[in-house]
């Protein structure tokens, strides 16, 4: 199993103006093997061009001050780059070309099977890095020790702050899932509620009108300043820390909410939805994107994997719409937030319904085996909900809690 771990460096000044000095050369050098792609009739093997590393050394001085395998994962990332542009025509988007990148574009640089070290023999724990040095990290929490680091990305935020992300293979094969699974949930991501599940439990979105207050304000102070200056640079400095701030609270909520998940349920059953394409659709748009749907729902994925537990993305369509005790489907307007069957008289809140038919559509797709409770015997009431910050100032665990109480009662 492969996972991403991610530490704060904090290196000395002498040490920022290499680690920047390794970046601009290769962002120079990304831009140069783009200029010979581009010139090319037919595009050579990524192997190919970087066979040709070598001779470039030979004119280009400053290749010469980088490790060769940073300098190989620089075509890597060009050639990347272009897969993902033809996979993009292919599927019917308009697409330009790749574009050179700017200073300000380009802020990593990657070591691949070596040129790297994490050194925790005495003292404070360092990341050695060929022809850089050693430079203190604060590993906040440890490698474990059966694991091997295969890659090293460095990167310099736009705060200022500089992250190395260790890409780690675990040697033990990830849990089994189970054939029947026991414990099970379907979840309806929204707005107002960010998730509502078949348990009974609503999660509320969490507020961060103050963080983004805050940003928006800064970004107001930036917009008068002059581009450019040393004040507009300073207020730079203000508008990316507390945009920073913002994603790592949301960050930290999408954390703990879908390892939560993850862990206490054997079935997962979710939304395949289209993140991109519903923050695209006109209206509301600000509060889709802010949702981060996509990304709680690729944290979910994958902790799901690490956990041994079935993850269903099914297709979302009609959800809301179809009765999950009967079938019958019913349009509703979007502000009707209790649905009412007409056929066979079952309510239920909206996205209650709606969780309850993700739960079923997910059985039919994984084709386990598991009981035919209707909803109306097995619902909790819609109104057991939990604050969203509770989930962030406590952890994940306070849903549990939270539920148990709920069947109790």
């Amino acid at each position: 199993m492969h996972y991403n771990y991610r530490y704060r460096l904090d290196p000395p000044e002498a040490l920022k103006e290499e680690l920047l000095h390794h970046v601009d050369t290769c962002r120079q050098l990304y831009n140069h093997v783009l200029h010979l792609l581009n010139e090319a009739d037919d595009i050579p093997a990524r192997y190919k061009v970087q066979g040709q590393l070598p001779d470039l050394k030979s004119w280009w001085d400053d290749l010469g001050d980088v490790h060769s395998k940073v300098l190989q994962m620089v075509v890597k990332r060009v050639y990347d780059n272009l897969s993902t542009l033809k996979a993009q025509r292919e599927n019917g988007h308009a697409v330009g070309m790749l574009k050179w990148k700017s200073p300000r574009e380009y802020r990593s640089i990657t070591y691949n099977q070596s040129g790297f070290e994490l050194k925790k023999t005495s003292g404070r724990p360092t990341l050695w890095l060929s022809k850089i040095g050693d430079i203190p990290i604060h590993l906040h929490r440890d490698v474990p020790e059966n694991a091997s680091i295969k890659q090293v990305t460095v990167k310099q935020e736009p705060t200022g702050e500089w992250h190395a992300t260790f890409g780690i293979d675990m040697d033990e094969a990830a849990p089994e899932k189970p054939d029947n699974p026991e414990e099970v949930v379907g979840i309806d991501l929204g707005i107002l509620k960010y998730t509502h599940d078949t348990d009974g439990c609503a999660i509320e979105s969490p507020d961060f009108s103050e963080e983004r207050e805050r940003l928006e304000r800064a970004q107001r102070d930036l917009s008068r300043k002059e581009h450019g200056s040393a004040n507009w640079e300073k207020q730079r400095q203000v508008v990316a820390e507390r945009y920073a701030d913002l994603k790592r609270k949301r960050r930290d909520f999408l954390h703990k909410l879908s390892n939560y998940y993850a862990s206490e349920y054997d079935l997962v059953a979710v939304e395949d939805l289209d993140a991109k394409e519903l923050v695209e659709l006109p209206g509301n748009s600000r509060n889709r994107a802010g949702a981060a749907w996509g990304t709680f729902l690729r944290m979910l994925e994958y902790k799901c994997q690490r956990e041994g537990t079935h993850f269903v993305a099914v297709n979302p369509k009609d959800t809301t719409k179809e009765c999950a005790s009967c079938g019958v489907k019913t349009d509703n307007p979007l502000w009707v937030r209790e649905h009412s069957c007409p056929s066979c008289g079952f309510e239920a809140d909206r996205d209650a319904n709606a969780a309850w038919n993700i739960l079923s559509r997910g059985f039919e797709d994984v084709g386990v085996v598991h009981s035919e409770s209707t909803p109306v015997e097995t619902a909790l009431p819609a109104d057991t909900v939990v604050s969203a910050k509770r989930v962030v100032e406590t952890g994940s665990p306070t849903l549990k809690k939270r539920t148990a109480q709920a069947v109790s009662e």
